[in-house]
């Protein structure tokens, strides 16, 4: 502030200096024009003596030196300030991203491990499923007493107490293609006999001595063989479609 005051009375100072001058400098060639020379150059001569003062001037273009100096380095502290923001910014969203991106493998992860409990719990669901539906059919070829004849409803009930109950479908539609339910039926160019046409018919004395007569005992060789060779009834049947034997 006192710089400032001083560039105002500076600046007045040279200001009517400068006046002083001009109007004395006039007055003078006035006066020597009307014959006045030696007053009038003794004057020019004092008034440009007095000019002089303007030498304090340059005081002033100091200040508006400082002034744009001030300018320049507040620009400066500007840029770096808005540099430092942006870079504060780039880093803060940089973080953001990695923090979302971290978020998200997590979400993903979280879903992929409910997802194969979820798969493991439907796979133990039909392991139980299918344990339960093998202890379902107990009953074994010995505990039907033994006939002179049996009907289909007969031999039919037998394999429902025998078969497996998702597998007993399956048993059927091959049964039903082989030989109609009849147990003793027989095959006269092959020679495969009873209902799942063992071939030849002797095979299923591994399951009973009694195979020509009692359905129980053919029943028991026909599940042992499909799950033996096809892994259940049901993959005997897939292949029996796809070739119509098995």
């Amino acid at each position: 502030m006192l710089e400032g005051k001083r560039v105002s009375r500076i600046s007045v100072r040279g200001f009517a200096v400068a006046s002083a001058t001009a109007v004395t400098t006039v007055g003078a060639v006035v006066g020597v024009a009307a014959g006045h020379d030696q007053g009038a150059t003794d004057r020019v001569e004092a008034t440009a003596a007095d000019t002089t003062l303007l030498a304090d001037i340059p005081a002033g273009q100091n200040v508006r030196a400082q002034a744009a100096s001030l300018t320049q380095q507040a620009d400066t502290q500007s840029e770096a300030a808005e540099t430092a923001a942006k870079k504060d910014a780039e880093e803060a969203a940089r973080k953001q991203a990695a923090e979302d991106a971290t978020a998200k493998k997590e979400a993903a992860d979280e879903a992929a491990k409910k997802k194969e409990a979820e798969e493991k719990a439907k796979e133990r669901e039909k392991e139980e499923k299918e344990q339960i539906s093998s202890r379902s059919a107990t009953r074994d070829a010995s505990s039907f007493p033994a006939k002179s004849s049996y009907s289909v409803a007969e031999v039919q009930a037998m394999a429902r107490s025998m078969v497996p109950g998702d597998q007993f479908q399956c048993f059927s539609n091959i049964v039903n293609n082989e030989s109609t339910w009849d147990y003793t039926a027989t095959n006269a160019s092959s020679g495969a006999y009873g209902l799942v046409q063992a071939l030849p018919g002797t095979k299923m004395a591994s399951a009973g001595a009694d195979w020509r007569t009692n359905p129980a005992t053919q029943i028991k060789w026909g599940l042992g063989y499909m799950n033996e060779r096809y892994g259940s009834p049901c993959g005997a049947w897939s292949f029996w479609q796809a070739n119509q034997w098995y």
